[in-house]
C-alpha cells in the first residue's frame, strides 16, 4: 500500500531533524580530532599519543559511518522530492512501512538490504 502524503511529510521532517542531528555531530567530532592534532605536545609521554592516537581512530571511525548515515538520509529526501520514497532503489517493491519507522532513511527493501551485504547485488 502506498504511504500517504501524511506519512511522507511526516517521515520528511523525521529525515530533516536526523539531518541536523547528524550534521552536528560530524562537524563536532571532525572538530574534536583537528584541536587535539593542534594542541598535541611534544612533552607527553609516548604512551599518551598512542591512548590519543587511539582515541582519534575511534573518532574517526564513528564520524565516518555517522556521514555514511548522513548520505543515507540525503539519498531519502531526494527520493521524497522524486516521489519515490518507500519504494526500493534496488527492486522496486515497496518498503515495508514497520521499516521505514525503524529507518526512516532505508532506501531498500530487508530482502534487498541482505542480498546487497550478501554480495550478492553489485
Amino acid at each position: 500500500m502506498p504511504l500517504k502524503k501524511s506519512d511522507i511529510d511526516r517521515f520528511k521532517q523525521r529525515l530533516l531533524d536526523m539531518r541536523a542531528q547528524y550534521t552536528t555531530l560530524v562537524r563536532h567530532v571532525s572538530e574534536e580530532v583537528k584541536s587535539t592534532d593542534e594542541s598535541k605536545g611534544y612533552s607527553q609521554h609516548q604512551a599518551d599519543e598512542g591512548t590519543d592516537d587511539f582515541d582519534r581512530s575511534i573518532s574517526l571511525q564513528v564520524s565516518g559511518e555517522e556521514y555514511k548515515i548522513l548520505r543515507q538520509i540525503d539519498r531519502a529526501l531526494e527520493k521524497i522530492d522524486e516521489n519515490t520514497y518507500g519504494i526500493c532503489d534496488i527492486t522496486n517493491e515497496e518498503i515495508s512501512l514497520p521499516r521505514l519507522e525503524a529507518i526512516p532513511y532505508a532506501t531498500m527493501t530487508v530482502k534487498a538490504q541482505d542480498m546487497l551485504e550478501k554480495g550478492l547485488l553489485q
